[in-house]
């Protein structure tokens, strides 16, 4: 590495920066995590050096007893980190600690700054990724010196949060990092002993409130004033006492999964949870699984209680840990479980995996494949539980990752079925709370044979739909669609029990009597009338300039002038509107204009038609009728100067 680096002072990165004024001016109030944070990236040091030490073991250099040691020196005002881990070399120290290059990190630093609107004791820290930065929410300087394996020396790094760092090469006989606080004044003699981070117990019990299951013993000297006892044990009175030092284990390092479920509190288990996913929030469920036989494996899965900043987005990593023999193996495995779960955070440890498994060997690993089939029915499980048992459990649930069910039935065909039975939907029903389809179905009229829905932005944009009227004047429930993944979720389903689903805005809308027989006399009303109508209609067709590909009497307007509807093949408009956005503009929706044909709009239309079908006052109002469905349905207008033009000239003549 040897540079020949004499000591620079650099200055942070932009964000680094405000970041680390928002810690020393103390933004953050849990100031005691700092503990959690520094050793959680100790052990993360010690995992990558045992895992690169499988195929080199040359790396651990005779210094194979991997652990992490705090130091305590009242007298320099020091607390001291250190681990025999990787370490890093300068170009690393440069880029981790000088630069915060990971997503999330203004989302971060708005949140230390909205601290008032935020939630009370939220764990912002590690949910960022930026934990090292934690420590200058307790120290006046903090400073790091590392050695990675294989390298002549070490490098200094060191900052009173100011802005700037300095960072040079000294001489580190071993390898690995210490990361050395100078506590604050307020930290060092606080009165009460939990907020005084030099007080040998306080830093005991914050190891084993946060970092008790930590794989790696965690040790510290403590210091004991034994009075000397003569031959019979009695204490000699007026003899000095005897200062000892006493090297402890302040971890169990037993692993939580590996314990009779029986034997561990809800707070153990939330605490495990917290410490290894630096969540602020009580998981909503909890499945903890041992299984032998065939495959032999113990799973400890958490459903969380809310869903990341970034779940939705393609940075997002999700995967299941993997562990053998209580030895972490893989990060993020993915091939466990199916995407929709993805939500589904935690572990599992088997004997049989490979501590050098790759993901080309997991990618055919039938044992891995028996296992995520195993705990996808667990999940299932649960949530069936949940859902029956919890319905406003359930709820919250959804409210946070329904998409990701929904996207599963959208894009995994074998898991449709599965997962069918899990949708909630808001409806007409009631203007409260959700619906499952099979409460659906149990609502429907006996010969129903469809179920109906709507799709739009919220539940008044839906419910003023001019399509909704024939259906409300039937009474019958109409599913509403608010998410962009709601109607191709649907469109990939096709039917629930033999039940077909029908958009109120694609195809012919078949609507049942209540003896279930089709609506005949208002379907029968409209052919007569369009086939009366056909010249007016085409007339209409062709002065919108193949805007639309029919016009035609509408069966489901009864109050509304117009509406605009698609084809039952292909994609609904709402779908064309989604791709559009999504710059996916390609796969048009077939535009139908349905008049009402007792609307006065309608009569007025005839009257012009059959006084001058080419005069520019009839052309006016059907570009008119095309632009007001366009807005209903919540399209863009492609001409709004011209349309607002039409609306002004309509205006004047009324007025005249």
């Amino acid at each position: 590495m040897s540079k020949n680096i004499t000591k620079e002072t650099k200055e942070f990165q932009a964000e680094t920066k405000q970041l680390l004024d928002l810690m020393v001016h103390s933004i953050y109030t849990n100031r005691e995590i700092f503990l959690r944070e520094l050793i959680s990236n100790a052990s993360d040091a010690i995992d990558k050096v045992r895992f690169e030490a499988l195929t080199n073991q040359e790396l651990l250099e005779g210094d194979s007893e991997l652990e992490v040691f705090i130091e305590i020196d009242e007298a320099g005002q020091t607390l001291s980190i250190t681990d025999n881990g990787m370490g890093m070399t300068y170009d690393e120290v440069v880029e981790n600690i000088g630069t915060i290059a990971k997503s999330g990190t203004k989302n971060f630093i708005q949140s230390l700054e909205n601290r008032e609107q935020a939630k009370d004791n939220l764990e912002l820290i590690g949910q960022f990724g930026v934990g090292f930065y934690s420590a200058f929410m307790v120290s006046d300087k903090v400073t790091l010196i590392t050695r990675t394996p294989g390298e002549v020396q070490g490098v200094k790094w060191e900052s009173t949060g100011d802005g700037t760092y300095t960072i040079e090469e000294v001489a580190k006989p071993k390898r690995g990092t210490s990361v050395i606080l100078t506590i604050k004044k307020e930290h060092s003699d606080a009165e009460k002993p939990e907020e005084n981070f030099l007080n040998q117990y306080t830093i005991q019990n914050l190891v084993k409130k946060y970092s008790d299951y930590i794989r790696y013993p965690i040790k510290m000297n403590f210091s004991r004033e034994e009075k000397p006892v003569d031959q019979d044990g009695k204490v000699i009175e007026g003899a000095p006492s005897k200062h000892t030092i006493e090297t402890r284990t302040l971890n169990s390092m037993t692993p939580l999964w590996s314990r009779n479920k029986t034997e561990i509190t809800k707070d153990e288990y939330f605490q495990f949870y917290k410490n290894l996913f630096h969540d602020w929030e009580e998981p909503t469920d909890i499945i903890h699984t041992k299984v032998e036989g065939a495959v032999e494996y113990t799973a400890l899965l958490f459903i969380p209680s809310h869903a990341p900043y970034d779940f939705y987005t393609r940075d997002y990593h999700y995967g299941i840990k993997l562990y053998s023999k209580h030895v972490f193996v893989m990060d993020n495995c993915q091939e466990l479980l199916p995407e929709h779960f993805r939500f589904v955070r935690g572990l599992v440890d088997s004997p049989d995996f490979s501590l050098n498994i790759s993901r080309e060997i997991l990618q055919h690993s039938q044992q891995l494949k028996l296992i995520g089939k195993n705990l996808e029915k667990s999940i299932l499980k649960a949530l069936e539980s949940m859902l029956t048992k919890d319905r406003p459990k359930y709820e919250k649930f959804w409210e946070e990752f329904g998409k990701a069910i929904k996207g599963g039935i959208y894009m995994d065909y074998q898991n449709r079925e599965k997962l069918q039975d899990f949708l909630l939907f808001p409806s007409s029903h009631s203007s409260e709370g959700l619906t499952t389809l099979e409460e659906y179905l149990k609502r429907m009229p006996e010969k129903q044979s469809l179920i109906y829905y709507a799709t739009g932005k919220d539940r008044a944009a839906v419910e003023k739909l001019p399509q909704m009227e024939a259906l409300r004047e039937k009474g019958y429930e109409v599913l509403y669609f608010f998410d962009r993944v709601d109607e191709f979720a649907i469109d990939s389903l096709r039917e629930y029990k033999e039940k077909k689903f029908q958009s109120v805005s694609r195809g012919d809308l078949k609507l049942d009597d209540a003896d279930g027989q089709t609506d005949q006399e208002s379907k029968t009303k409209a052919e007569e009338i369009n086939k009366e109508s056909e010249p007016i209609l085409k007339a209409i067709k062709e002065s919108l300039n193949n805007k639309v590909t029919d016009v035609k009497i509408s069966t489901r307007l009864k109050s509304s002038a117009v509406c605009l509807v698609s084809s039952e093949n292909g994609i609904s408009l709402s779908m064309e509107h989604i791709l559009s956005e999504m710059n996916q503009s390609l796969m048009k929706a077939s535009r139908i204009l349905e008049i009402n044909s007792d609307h006065e709009v309608f009569t007025t239309l005839k009257r012009l038609y059959e006084t001058n079908p080419a005069s520019d006052t009839f052309k006016e109002y059907c570009e008119l009728l095309y632009g007001q469905a366009l807005l209903m349905e919540g399209l863009e207008l492609e001409d709004p100067v011209g349309f607002a033009n039409r609306v002004a000239s309509l205006m004047a003549k009324v007025q005249s």
